[in-house]
């Protein structure tokens, strides 16, 4: 199961950024998700015990989600998050040895950019998504501008500020999907509150979904 397995299926693109969720929550936070409609789930690195979390996810929803880490910054951390049986790999950055890494154990990169270069380096590194970090700071026009120098094949992510009120705006000027953090889950929060925030992301992209 790949993200574009996931896309034709209906599901919406976009990724449940879970950071600071502890283990102990993890699978209940995720069955609140999926219930709601997220098909794609990140714990960032810098999130309690991470590996934990990721593991409860992956063992208890992997056949019915893409579940991964964020925040991945050096090699050891992609062989462990490959470990677990993840399937995607999320970075604030473009470090070309460990997108080549993650495509080498078969997860799916989506490294984070800012500039052209930084763009073009990720792709040939290995990646064929990135995403836009911080979106919001930089502004939907900015990716636009982007992705007429990007190849067609590649596609783009706002993460960052991203939100049901603002989603209209990024797919419109060419993001594939958005990845969504605090608008859906913040430290603290327990399942029936992420279940009514999710699904009132998910209620914005049916919106204006094609």
């Amino acid at each position: 199961m790949t993200i574009d397995d996931i896309l034709a299926d209906g599901a919406p693109p976009i990724v449940a950024i879970l950071r600071g969720i502890e283990p102990e929550e993890a699978a209940s936070i995720a069955s609140a998700l999926i219930d709601a409609g997220i098909r794609m789930i990140e714990v960032p690195l810098n999130s309690p015990d991470p590996f934990a979390s990721i593991t409860a996810i992956q063992q208890a929803y992997g056949d019915h989600a893409l579940v991964g880490g964020g925040t991945v910054l050096d090699v050891p951390s992609v062989d462990r998050l490959a470990d677990t049986g993840s399937r995607i790999m999320v970075t604030p950055n473009i470090d070309p040895a460990v997108i080549a890494r993650a495509v080498a154990r078969g997860l799916e990169p989506m490294p984070g950019f800012v500039t052209p270069s930084e763009a073009f380096r990720g792709i040939a590194a290995g990646a064929r998504r990135l995403k836009l970090f911080p979106a919001t700071a930089l502004g939907p026009a900015y990716l636009k501008a982007i992705r007429d120098v990007l190849p067609k094949d590649v596609k783009t992510w706002g993460v960052g500020g991203t939100d049901a009120d603002n989603m209209h705006d990024w797919l419109a000027a060419g993001a594939e999907g958005v990845g969504v953090g605090g608008a859906i889950y913040r430290p603290g929060d327990d399942a029936r509150t992420v279940a009514g925030k999710t699904r009132a992301v998910v209620a914005a992209w049916r919106a204006i979904a094609p």
